[in-house]
């Protein structure tokens, strides 16, 4: 299981170890799945809230969960060109929480083990592998009426995760396998108008293992702060004003030097942003638009042999419209614009690329995991999106995107591809992907299949060490929440 010692590394093949892994995790969810049956089949049919373990021990001071998610995912063709071939993996995540809670204080904890069990040919990192760790510890203080009658405040210090606006920044990943996870300091204040003001500093965390033996062994190996790297970030979100729209504004500051255990491209950067949203809603128009400015100093790579600052200046976009329809399945019709910048000249003393931090992608760019073909960094995208709900534990949606380069001379910054002449051209290819959701019991056991085809372009297929074979990408998922 995701939390049992490894053993697949005895077995004979890469082959043997995935078989073998999903035959034991998939057993152990039907276990977790059957446990509290009963409140699963009322769920399942519009009964009462869904089960937890907590409520059903009764103790008001103590709250805990238990979530568990296989994923078996194949890549055909893989867009890399640090591995032309195929992809195959069985992943596992599993997260255990517990916070006790005596106001105004509460003390917080969570585990979480994420695997994979992978064929030979697979490309692994840490954002698809990092075995047993605390993700979150923090102690906090929690209160109502702190500074004015009808507030609300809270202030956590420790290890955690962060959510921040629209996640396109700084997130809690939900489909990759990994967690961004920080250590430090988090003040949030509502107002009694229901505004919203936030503020935090932390380290980021540098999760372990990092080496290509280490990854495919799933070793254990406790995560550390990077203390060369500082985020910060100031975040004030507005009530639902007229129409129901909502305006958000921000600013983050990275400032990242060279690390032993995380090399750096000494990232020195301020990102200023605003947002504006109406959320949606049947028979009515929504709409999103963020606009994310990037400014400070950075380096061209990682490496330890690049020690010039190059001036850094960035822009990145996101702008949609939709409509869902009063009609049967909820139909809802989305179009979408995502803009980030690219380095223009790779030789004029500055960098261009927009940096998205430690933002999530798959909510618009497509699935992550194993795939993850386009980065909000160095692409202009248009994007068409259906969505519908054929039943209310079935929902469903389809998305195609043409994918341009805003640099021809920078890179497709996920297939780490480049032509620093620009003879390639800037169309990389055709995304399209969908995915189907049934939850069995609504927000205790749900199943996802998906997946995604991305046709290559001219600068794909002519770029150098490109490849003009389609990428292929499936998978199958089954979440317990408990």
């Amino acid at each position: 299981s995701a939390l049992s010692p490894r053993g697949a590394h005895d077995l004979e093949s890469p082959r043997a170890r995935v078989v073998s892994a999903s035959r034991l995790g998939h057993r152990l969810l039907l276990v977790a799945a059957c446990a509290p049956s009963a409140a699963l089949a009322q769920a399942a049919t519009g009964g009462p809230a869904p089960w937890r373990a907590h409520e059903a021990l009764g103790v008001s001071w103590l709250r805990f969960g238990l979530e568990h998610r296989s994923r078996f995912e194949h890549l055909e063709n893989d867009f890399r060109t640090a591995n032309p071939g195929n992809a195959t993996g069985l992943s596992m995540r599993t997260l255990l929480s517990a916070e006790i809670r005596f106001s105004p204080v509460v003390v917080g904890a969570e585990l979480a083990d994420s695997r994979v069990w992978a064929s030979d040919t697979t490309t692994l990192n840490t954002t698809v592998v990092n075995p047993l760790d605390l993700l979150q510890g923090y102690v906090g203080l929690r209160g109502h009426g702190v500074l004015a009658r009808g507030d609300a405040a809270s202030l956590t210090a420790g290890r955690m995760t962060i959510d921040l606006g629209s996640r396109r920044l700084v997130a809690r990943n939900e489909f990759r396998n990994t967690i961004n996870a920080f250590t430090g300091v988090d003040l949030q204040w509502t107002t009694p108008g229901r505004d919203t003001l936030r503020a935090f500093a932390v380290t980021p965390l540098v999760r372990l293992p990092s080496t290509p033996t280490g990854l495919r062994d799933n070793d254990l190996a406790l995560d550390r702060e990077n203390t060369d790297a500082l985020l910060w970030g100031v975040f004030f979100g507005s009530r639902p004003l007229r129409a129901q729209v909502t305006l958000e504004a921000y600013v983050l500051g990275l400032h990242e030097g060279d690390s032993d255990i995380a090399p750096s491209a000494n990232r020195r950067l301020v990102t200023p942003g605003v947002r504006a949203l109406r959320p949606s809603a049947p028979g009515a128009f929504d709409f999103q638009l963020e606009v994310m400015g990037q400014f400070g100093l950075s380096r061209a790579s990682a490496a330890a042999s690049d020690a010039t600052d190059l001036d850094h200046l960035a822009l990145a976009l996101h702008a949609s419209c939709g409509y869902r329809f009063s009609a049967s399945w909820a139909p809802r019709v989305v179009l979408q614009y995502d803009y980030a910048s690219g380095d223009g000249a790779p030789d004029d003393g500055a960098n261009n690329r927009f940096d998205p931090l430690f933002g999530a992608r798959r909510f618009e760019l497509g699935q992550t995991g194993l795939y993850g073909a386009i980065a909000r960094s160095n692409v202009h995208t248009p994007g068409l999106r259906l969505e519908v709900q054929p039943h209310r534990t079935v929902d469903a949606f389809a998305a195609y995107r043409p994918v341009w380069l805003a640099s021809a001379r920078d890179a497709w910054t996920s297939a780490a591809l480049r032509d620093r002449t620009g003879a390639a051209g800037t169309f990389v290819g055709q995304q399209v992907e969908a995915r189907v959701r049934w939850h069995v019991a609504p927000r205790n056991l749900a199943l996802d299949v998906g997946g995604a085809l991305f046709v290559r372009g001219d600068f794909a297929k002519h770029a150098p060490n490109g490849e003009a074979a389609a990428s292929v990408y499936v998978y199958s998922q089954i979440t317990v929440t408990l």
